[in-house]
């Protein structure tokens, strides 16, 4: 990495400071270079600019010290990356994860370079491009004949996502010109992406070791808030928990934006997108670029090009704002306690389907400016150095926090008030229950059928539905952890006929439908934000906004309908509904696994001494719930009351015994 990340520095040396000159001895080398400078700049170099004539003389003068130099680290790194993965390659895991990234690129741009124009050219070929579609068509329904008879609940997840598709069509601003090669393609670029992440093993590997690493990287800001406010509060506090990690990630996708690591990313994937969708480049580089950035900083990417766009392009900008979430409010997220791997592959996911939804509402009928545009420029902002990117960053997401919990502050204030009104009016026919949720339960439970969601949760879904769309999503994600923590703290399914939790299944599609921005409390946003970088285009954004709020919620839930057809439980057993139902082995590997679980995924702050043989050592976990899910499933257990003393076992598991140990506060 140390060969790679130093080659480029050097080149990109030599490329800025190239002046014509013929071949003179290195002083008259130097001295050319300081003239070439004066010319250029009108000014004698001094300070940095010194530096960079050091540099040159280095890179021009001694190539045979700067071999040396290179060969020496890149053996050296070979050598730690060896005795790293050596010693312990879950520890060096990591470290030889980005190596191989920084090779699979080394190699992509080699192959490019030598033979980019010939397999461009061989994918020109129609009769090429038509046997790829059809065998990929035949493909498909071969696939989902032989997987849907094994799993026949996801033949509704396919009928809700051919529901969307033919809602859209039908209030299509132009169905006859409709470019099904883009809607094709972005919808399977987006099933691709969900086959690869959610079914193959690599893949899912992959996004969970991702969301791992994300985890684990977000926790960091404890180090900060923890300092500033205080142990006590950030453990109890949702402002002091939250949202401190929405300023650490700002802070973070800041400086990868000086560094040009985002723009790279950004680049390539709207390049993808835009050479198999047929797309133009500047609303394939603001989609793409919606993946890591929120509604209104993407489309600064092209900020020059906006007011030249077709009303086509703009939908598409706005489609795209609508149908994702902001890398800076991923971790808030995540800290609620929703799947870390499932953000992350619902994001990439929304961006082709997104592209390709926008045109199918809202068809291109105009002739784009851009479509040959080669050299679309992205910004790297205006900071001099690291630190002032990554205080920059730090400074601009005062604006967002400070946004997200007056938003949360006001809507949750009006939902209480909403709800006490309803009760109120409900009251008068004796039907005191009536809220805003039960309404939506009822308007949005057949999507959330549609959707993949078993029937007896497809009120909780519709109530979430609702609450994403006419509030915004924080609220819905939090709703979602709710159900999420009551099911794995072992509560009962019902409580005074309301549900207190839903399956894992049921909560996976949930992810997926509610990550995006689409409610209405974000056309104003989008509006403002928009509108700011061309004032001139504020009447054709004005026109298009609901539309585009109703095809990025469509896309959301289209979104859903995939991760539906692709859901299988990978190891994971429901533990309620198992220890719940009929009489088990007690040697079976599901009881095993819902032991585990009951640790796994405590996190609380008491402690457990407890003896055992599976690995659980040295964590801190949740006596309350052991204790409490012990008592939910007396039978189960060992039957009868579960008695006080020093110690109690709660589950042998044979050949291996796993015992628990809970101390006498009980």
């Amino acid at each position: 990495m140390l060969y790679f990340l130093f080659t480029d520095t050097c080149l990109r040396i030599s490329k800025e400071q190239s002046c014509s000159m013929k071949a003179t001895p290195l002083y008259s080398n130097a001295l050319s270079w300081v003239s070439c400078w004066q010319v250029k700049h009108n000014e004698v170099p001094r300070g940095t600019e010194w530096r960079s004539v050091l540099q040159f003389v280095f890179w021009n003068s001694t190539p045979n010290i700067t071999i040396h130099f290179l060969s020496l680290s890149t053996a050296g790194f070979v050598a730690f990356l060896i005795t790293a993965c050596v010693m312990s390659f879950q520890r060096a895991l990591a470290l030889f994860v980005m190596t191989c990234l920084v090779l699979v690129i080394k190699i992509y741009e080699l192959i490019k370079k030598l033979w980019g124009k010939r397999i461009v050219r061989l994918f020109q070929n129609l009769f090429l491009r038509a046997i790829f579609a059809l065998l990929a068509l035949g493909g498909l329904v071969a696939w989902l004949a032989i997987d849907t008879a094994k799993r026949p609940e996801q033949l509704i997840s396919f009928g809700g996502l051919c529901m969307f598709i033919i809602i859209l069509f039908v209030f299509s601003s132009h169905p006859g010109q409709v470019s099904w090669r883009a809607v094709g393609w972005g919808l399977g670029l987006q099933f691709c992406l969900g086959l690869f992440i959610i079914r193959t093993e690599p893949g899912f590997a992959a996004f969970d070791w991702l969301g791992l690493q994300i985890q684990i990287f977000l926790d960091y800001t404890k180090a900060g808030s923890g300092f500033v406010f205080g142990e006590a509060l950030i453990a109890d506090v949702f402002a002091f928990q939250a949202l401190p990690i929405v300023i650490f990630f700002s802070c973070v996708m800041s400086i990868l934006y000086y560094l040009g690591l985002m723009q790279w990313l950004i680049l390539k994937i709207a390049w993808l997108m835009q050479i198999t969708m047929g797309t133009a480049p500047t609303e394939s580089l603001s989609v793409a670029g919606n993946i890591f950035v929120g509604q209104t900083e993407a489309p600064l990417l092209i900020r020059p090009y906006l007011p030249e766009m077709t009303k086509s392009e703009i939908h598409a900008v706005m489609t795209g704002g609508y149908a994702t979430i902001a890398g800076s409010v991923l971790g808030a997220y995540i800290s609620f306690g929703i799947s870390a791997s499932g953000l992350i592959a619902a994001s990439v996911m929304a961006a082709p389907c997104a592209l390709a939804l926008s045109k199918l509402s809202y068809p291109e009928v105009e002739e784009s400016k851009f479509m040959t545009e080669e050299g679309v420029k992205i910004d790297c902002g205006d900071a001099q150095n690291i630190l002032e990117a990554a205080s920059n960053g730090a400074s601009d997401s005062i604006c967002l926090v400070a946004n997200i919990a007056a938003n949360l502050i006001a809507f949750l204030a009006i939902l209480e008030f909403l709800n006490a009104g309803l009760s109120w009016i409900g009251g008068m026919v004796d039907y005191p229950e009536l809220t805003f949720e039960l309404i939506c339960s009822y308007i949005f439970m057949p999507i959330a059928f549609m959707m993949g969601a078993e029937w007896k949760d497809a009120s909780v879904m519709a109530e979430l539905i609702g609450v994403k769309l006419f509030l915004n999503e924080f609220v819905a994600f939090k709703r979602l952890s709710l159900y999420q923590e009551n099911r794995l703290n072992g509560l009962e399914e019902y409580l005074n006929g309301k549900k207190q939790w839903i399956t894992p299944r049921t909560e996976t599609i949930a992810t997926y439908a509610l990550c995006g921005f689409a409610n209405f409390s974000s056309i104003g946003i989008m509006l403002g934000g928009l509108s700011s970088m061309a004032p001139q285009r504020k009447g054709d954004m004005a026109q298009l906004v609901i539309r585009a709020l109703f095809t990025g919620t469509c896309t959301s839930l289209l979104n859903a309908c995939v991760a539906g057809i692709l859901y299988v439980p990978r190891g994971s057993v429901d533990c309620v509904s198992f220890l719940n139902g009929s009489l088990f082995n007690t040697a079976s590997s599901e009881l095993f696994g819902c032991c585990q679980d009951l640790f796994s995924r405590s996190v609380y702050l008491l402690p457990i001494l407890y003896s055992h043989s599976c690995g659980f050592s040295k964590s801190t976990h949740t006596g309350v719930r052991v204790h409490n899910a012990a008592f939910h499933f007396p039978n189960r257990l060992g039957g009868g009351e579960i008695p006080h003393g020093p110690r109690l076992t709660l589950v042998t598991w044979r050949p291996t015994t796993v015992s628990v140990e809970i101390p006498t506060f009980f």
